[in-house]
């Protein structure tokens, strides 16, 4: 009667087979170069054993895990969900499986994160877009291999994918602007993010082109819950359209200007960033620009896997937004004589 698997180990094997452990071990793995009757013998002692060997055990012998980690500051956000999601189907079909670890957006804790990520896994996707760069060129060249996503880096010898933030937040304007709006308000998100800064900047350039805009700006945040705080700044503004740094404050803001009888849009246009699952699902349904998260972690894993197999991994790739024009905007209200 064979004995039970979770009893029979690597050295039941060997003293069945009349072999060392070793040879035992790397009969398992594939490695063994010895005669093919010695490697038969130990699969049939196998066999009649019942013996599995461990993939705990597997992975430390042959020096990888089949798993690999995402790094990303707030797993909350749907945007880094739906990277995840991207990824982790696209390495399934590769037999790889992922880890994700959430920063609690704390940059300065990311090194220490990926680096321990890294320690258990064949390599790591890393999203820090708070990340100084330097830091991240660093970073970079300790976990290879690596991809960078959300965060282009001309310096950081690793493959990157991310975004035209830019571009995004300027069509965002340009629609508001046809829409008859000439007084905004940005709420920025956090102060050490790339993407935030890359958004500032094309506002500042939208801003000096269209010299009957004025352009108020705010500190916020990247949450639901920092967009609802500045709702009262926002209505105190005078602004007819509000740029959200992405969905999330755009959602919280719309509940904080309806908190204070502010309609929108009638009263204000309201606009985010990321096409989030639910941005069409919110009363009003929200004007955004879309970007292709799940592809993103789809083309993550394509240049990983690229990397894992020592082969090229392609070119970076530089996402466009699109602009989705729902009904959280609308043309500028008509001011009525005092």
């Amino acid at each position: 009667m064979a004995r039970r698997s979770t009893t029979t180990t690597i050295a039941d094997v060997a003293r069945h087979a009349g072999v060392s452990p070793a040879t035992v071990s790397r009969v398992m793995n594939g490695n063994f170069l010895g005669e093919p009757d010695v490697a038969e013998r130990v699969r049939t002692s196998a066999r009649e054993l019942a013996y599995s060997p461990s993939p705990l055990a597997r992975s430390l012998a042959l020096g990888e895990t089949h798993t690999v980690a995402l790094l990303v500051p707030d797993i909350r956000n749907p945007a880094f969900q739906a990277i995840l999601g991207g990824l982790t189907r696209a390495a399934a079909r590769d037999g790889y499986r992922v880890l994700v670890a959430d920063s609690a957006e704390m940059p300065d804790e990311e090194p220490v994160l990926a680096t321990e990520l890294r320690r258990r896994c064949d390599s790591v996707v890393l999203c820090a877009p708070r990340m100084p760069e330097q830091t991240l060129v660093e970073l970079a060249a300790s976990l290879s291999p690596v991809v960078l996503i959300n965060r282009p880096s001309p310096s950081a010898s690793a493959p990157s994918l991310s975004i035209d933030y830019g571009a995004g937040i300027t069509e965002l304007a340009r629609h508001l602007y046809g829409q008859g709006h000439r007084t905004f308000i940005y709420l920025g998100g956090p102060e050490r993010s790339v993407s935030n800064a890359r958004r500032r900047r094309a506002l500042d350039e939208f801003e000096e082109a269209t010299p009957d805009v004025v352009l108020h700006r705010i500190s916020c945040g990247a949450d639901t819950d920092d967009g609802r705080r500045v709702a009262s700044l926002v209505k105190e503004s005078g602004a007819t359209a509000a740029i959200a740094f992405n969905d999330l404050v755009a959602v919280g803001l719309v509940d904080g200007l309806t908190a204070l009888g502010v309609r929108v849009p009638d009263d204000i246009s309201v606009t985010g960033f990321d096409d989030i699952p639910f941005a069409r699902y919110t009363s009003p349904p929200l004007t955004t620009a879309s970007v292709p998260y799940e592809e993103l972690g789809v083309q993550a894993w394509q240049r990983l896997f690229a990397l894992i197999r020592g082969e090229a991994p392609g070119d970076d790739v530089v996402f466009q937004p699109r602009v989705e024009v729902r009904r959280s905007t609308a043309p500028a209200p008509v001011a009525t004589a005092g």
